[in-house]
């Protein structure tokens, strides 16, 4: 082979081989990526005192949280930890709180409470009243009645108001006027924020849900009805947050009702329990993924993948 024309092949060879090791760097350097955690709150009113329990248990294990998602309760929670809050403060706030001190009861043809309390109660459970003041970035998932799709606030802005919405429930609660548009109950669209916070860049994402289930339900009054309607809309769509979980904890809470404040260390407990339960799961997306075949050798077995769904 003519010497001009061999040199040529080498150099050709080595920028292929060049290539071939940037290729494998990269991909090394992408899986050596820090873990980012999202924490994703699902609704249920007084329920969501259970999130505590939650929290409590991955802040004593040092389980970094980089981001927040929630909607109704579980927006009022995530707002007031990344606020600034601490456990105990809002669990003094939660076991104190009843139904008058976020409603009162009026006549009007779209609910039977107003929620202009949630104002003072929420200014009293928060460190800070805006997006860009928080601790831990967080965001709040509301419903716009008009298009149905969910409406998400985060980043900029008063985040008192979206809690407000996203805790107004259909039926019960007046919806929120936002512009020109009307808000309600997050949960109503995105039942578990898990889609909100990988929005918000979460690569794993803690999905907490409150559910309550339906077993031996017995209708009392039109709020038992609605409730009820919305649980089987929500156990329909529960496969789309699902699929974005990473880990799924369920509290033990389905005997407690949904103005069950009086229960409150049951459902902090409850909550402890179901994170200490998924503790593996949790700790094991934090740990340095494994390299694939290509960086380990072409001879190596492939890492054995766990899957963290339910």
């Amino acid at each position: 082979m003519d010497g001009e024309l061999l040199d040529s092949v080498r150099r050709v060879g080595s920028w292929v081989d060049s290539a071939r090791r940037w290729a494998r760097a990269g991909r090394a350097a992408r899986q050596r990526q820090e873990p980012v955690i999202g924490l994703a709150l699902g609704g249920g009113f007084a329920r969501g005192i259970a999130h505590l329990g939650v929290l409590s248990v991955l802040e004593e294990e040092k389980i970094p949280i980089h981001c927040l998602a929630g909607v109704s309760a579980g927006a009022m929670v995530a707002a007031a930890y990344a606020s600034g809050a601490t456990i105990a403060e809002i669990e003094v706030m939660a076991r104190s709180m009843r139904f008058r001190d976020v409603a009162r009861w009026t006549v009007n043809r779209l609910g039977l409470v107003t929620s202009e309390r949630m104002n003072s109660f929420l200014k009293r459970l928060l460190k800070v009243y805006t997006f860009e003041q928080m601790r831990i970035p967080m965001a709040v998932v509301a419903t716009d009645l008009e298009s149905g799709d969910p409406r998400l606030f985060r980043g900029r802005g008063d985040v008192i108001l979206p809690i407000r919405a996203s805790c107004s429930y259909p039926g019960l609660f007046l919806p929120i006027r936002w512009g020109d548009r009307h808000l309600v109950d997050g949960a109503i669209s995105m039942d578990v924020p898990a889609r909100a916070a990988r929005e918000m860049g979460a690569t794993h994402v803690v999905s907490v849900s409150l559910e309550a289930g339906g077993v031996g339900f017995d209708p009392q009054n039109m709020l038992n009805v609605v409730n009820r309607c919305i649980q089987i809309l929500q156990e329909r769509t529960q496969a789309d947050w699902r699929s974005v979980s990473s880990v799924v904890i369920e509290p033990e809470v389905a005997g407690f009702g949904w103005d069950g404040f009086d229960g409150a260390g049951q459902m902090m407990e409850a909550g402890r329990q179901a994170a200490r339960l998924a503790l593996p799961q949790i700790r094991s997306l934090l740990e340095p993924p494994q390299e694939d075949a290509a960086t380990r050798g072409a001879d190596a077995r492939p890492a054995r993948r766990l899957s963290l769904r339910r």
